[in-house]
């Protein structure tokens, strides 16, 4: 047993430039020049809603008929269901080969997808897998890279609303289409309920806001769709009052916890929705958060050193999964994947061209805290100068750069890490600084 007043172990680190003090949100808020408001609330719904008019990656499901082109669901479907171009391998080792994928491209049964289809509306029960296949097999790039699934696409949480397309052979997976993605989702993962039932739910006022990088709803012995249901960040769900549960919610009175409306599945897997609580000390707010620089920093560090998770795995996310979750905390909503953030227009952005590495530092040194930089397959969030340097926060896998006798050092991250920009590296002839291609202030697109 240590001794009362024995000295702390010594911080010690393979990545450069960083002490002990930086991995803590207070140090970055301290450097913080101003923390006004970004957006109001009125704001935020504009941008959304001019970004989901826009279409480009990001989907209105409101705006959506009672029907679509099986022209469009097939164009939907090919978009993740197709096999890779380079080599796949199973977790034993073994190569995917052309029989593989004819068993895996059989069972999304592309030929039955009518001429017009018809639409039904779910809301997500639990978290879980949208994948490229109707299938929890698992396939990678290489034999012995086994953290990043080739068939995991993203994930989903409760209450997100999806639009339900096509299903699988087997009849255990719906093609699935939400606000920012279209990909399999096992069905017992959502309840089919009427649209109406749905957008009103969707619309139910106030609501509950996870705050925390992950909350779980309280214990419940009488009903397990409702017990201990991991919430992610940004999760929204409408709030009851005492009187309406007659202060008993499962043989708990509420008093101390939140109470809000959770979708379940019914026996015949139909939407219903369960008084449910959350105990008032977990990570949640009414509302969504203030869009402020300070906010900002406390959501992203809230993420700090939890384990890489590529397409939402690991019950983890990845580098736009983090990003995105940071910002649906503000009620902002993002395309999925990092070129999709990175090369559209659904914010206010500076484009860098092979070569403008002067324009690329100009960048660097007037950056906004919570501005979003992007290299390929990549993004980072910056929060702040230290000592002269850009530092950023991001959810990534590799570390790589040149060490005080330039050798070429190759490490691993595999989380939400704390680095310094400018040592980084993508490989021995490319530096992540050369690689920038865009950096994104979240606000709105002036006219």
């Amino acid at each position: 047993m240590p001794s009362a007043g024995a000295a702390s172990p010594v911080y010690v680190s393979d990545v450069p430039g960083i002490s002990e003090e930086m991995l803590s949100v207070d140090y970055w808020a301290d450097r913080l020049a101003s923390d006004r408001l970004r957006m109001g609330d009125r704001q935020i719904q504009a941008f959304n809603a001019r970004n989901l008019a826009r279409g480009e990656f990001l989907h209105d499901l409101q705006a959506l008929g009672e029907t679509m082109p099986g022209e469009r669901v097939r164009e939907l479907l090919d978009g993740v269901s197709s096999p890779a171009s380079s080599a796949r391998f199973y977790r034993d080792g073994r190569e995917v080969r052309e029989a593989d994928y004819g068993r895996m491209q059989a069972s999304v049964q592309r030929d039955r997808i009518p001429e017009l289809v018809e639409l039904q509306w779910g809301l997500v029960v639990e978290r879980a897998s949208m994948r490229s296949y109707p299938t929890r097999e698992s396939i990678f790039k290489t034999p012995t890279d086994l953290d990043l699934d080739r068939l995991q696409e993203t994930g989903v949480f409760p209450g997100q609303q999806v639009v339900l397309l096509h299903e699988s052979a087997d009849g255990e997976w719906w093609f699935a289409l939400n606000y920012h993605y279209a990909a399999w989702l096992p069905k017992s993962a959502v309840a089919v309920g009427k649209r109406t039932q749905v957008e009103q739910w969707l619309a139910k006022v106030p609501r509950l806001v996870v705050t925390g990088a992950q909350v779980r709803t309280n214990f419940n012995p009488v009903d397990a769709r409702t017990s201990e249901r991991v919430l992610d960040m940004g999760v929204s769900l409408p709030l009851l009052s005492a009187a309406e549960v007659g202060h008993n919610v499962k043989g708990q009175n509420p008093f101390a916890s939140h109470i809000v409306s959770l979708p379940v599945r019914d026996g015949a897997g139909r939407l219903a929705f369960e008084p449910t609580l959350i105990a008032r000390s977990r990570d949640v707010a009414t509302g969504y958060l203030e869009y402020r620089p300070s906010l900002v920093l406390e959501q992203a560090f809230k993420f700090l050193g939890e384990r890489y998770g590529w397409g939402h795995d690991f019950n983890g996310r990845d580098c736009t999964g983090f990003v995105g979750e940071v910002y649906k905390s503000f009620g902002i909503l993002m395309p999925r994947n990092s070129g999709q953030q990175g090369r559209s227009a659904f914010a206010p952005t500076q484009f860098f061209e092979p070569g403008e590495e002067r324009k690329r530092r100009q960048a660097l040194d007037s950056l906004n805290v919570g501005d979003l930089i992007y290299i390929p397959g990549h993004v980072m969030m910056y929060i702040g100068h230290a000592d002269g340097e850009p530092y950023v926060i991001h959810d990534v896998t590799g570390l790589s750069y040149f060490n005080a006798d330039n050798e070429f050092y190759r490490g691993t991250l595999s989380g939400v890490s704390v680095t310094p920009l400018e040592p980084l590296q993508l490989g021995r002839e490319r530096s992540f600084v050369d690689s920038i291609y865009a950096i994104k202030t979240i606000q709105p697109v002036m006219p």
